[in-house]
Formats: C-alpha cells, sequence, structure tokens
C-alpha cells in the first residue's frame, strides 16, 4: 500500500525548487505554450506520457509534480510513487493557486470573474478551487502557505 502524497503549497514549492527540487509539468505542451510557470529548469511531461518516460527523472533529487488545479499532478505523485519514488510531492492547488499568489508566469494570465472569491487572498477561477485551495490535506506540509 502507498503512502499518501505529500501535498506542498506554492510557497514551498519556490523554497524547495531553490533549494534543488525538480519542478515536473504534467500538463499538455499545448497548455505549458500558453500559460507555464516561470521556474528555471522546469520539466514538461504530460500525464499521458509519464507511463513511458517517468525512468527520465532522478529518485536521488526532491520532485515537485504540478498541474493546472492539482488533480493530474497528485495522480502523476502516486504513480511515481508507485514506481519506487520517495522524493515527490504534488504541489496543491496548480497553477492557478500559483498564480493567485502572484508568483511569475510566462504568457497570459487567466482572468477569473469579478464575483470569484480569494484563495488566501488571491483570485480563484472557481468556487472548487477556491473552496479547497486554503484547506491542506497535510497541514503540518502547507504551513505558513497563505
Amino acid at each position: 500500500m502507498l503512502e499518501e502524497a505529500k501535498q506542498v503549497c506554492p510557497t514551498t514549492t519556490r523554497r524547495l525548487v531553490g533549494e534543488g527540487a525538480l519542478l515536473v509539468d504534467v500538463r499538455e505542451p499545448s497548455e505549458v505554450a500558453a500559460l507555464a510557470f516561470d521556474v528555471p529548469d522546469i520539466v514538461n511531461i504530460p500525464l499521458m506520457a509519464l507511463e513511458q518516460r517517468w525512468s527520465e527523472l532522478p529518485k536521488d533529487r526532491d520532485i515537485v509534480l504540478v498541474c493546472e488545479n492539482g488533480a493530474r499532478s497528485l495522480k502523476a505523485t502516486y504513480f511515481l510513487q508507485f514506481h519506487g519514488f520517495a522524493r515527490v510531492s504534488n504541489m496543491e492547488g496548480g497553477l492557478l493557486k500559483w498564480m493567485g499568489k502572484n508568483f511569475p508566469v510566462i504568457g497570459q494570465r487567466h482572468q477569473a470573474p469579478a464575483t470569484s472569491t480569494g484563495c488566501c487572498g488571491g483570485t480563484a477561477v472557481d468556487t472548487e478551487v477556491a473552496a479547497s485551495c486554503c484547506a491542506p490535506a497535510v497541514p503540518e506540509a502547507s504551513a505558513g502557505c497563505c
């Protein structure tokens, strides 16, 4: 049985990347071309290709998986755990929460409707994201995010 996936917030992700973690974006190339994380050395392996490409990733380095809202990257996190990766985390809330923190992106930011409520003071694109992005699955992993 697999351990529960470790969840980290965008703030923790930025710190981990600064300390040498590898950020792996599991979105499709067309999504990345439209809007991408502005992070050096980010790797794009779409979720649908991960089964064929997982061996390209280092097992001896921290890896944070990301996508648009955290759902696909959570699946990828469990997939890598199944294949023996112990140093993997999912960035909760994905690119939407990253942008809500005003962290750097390349491309056109999504504009949320004026009626959206904030996520930790940012703007959420829909109410599901707004309801879930500040309720960490693993509170100690997300401490200090907001």
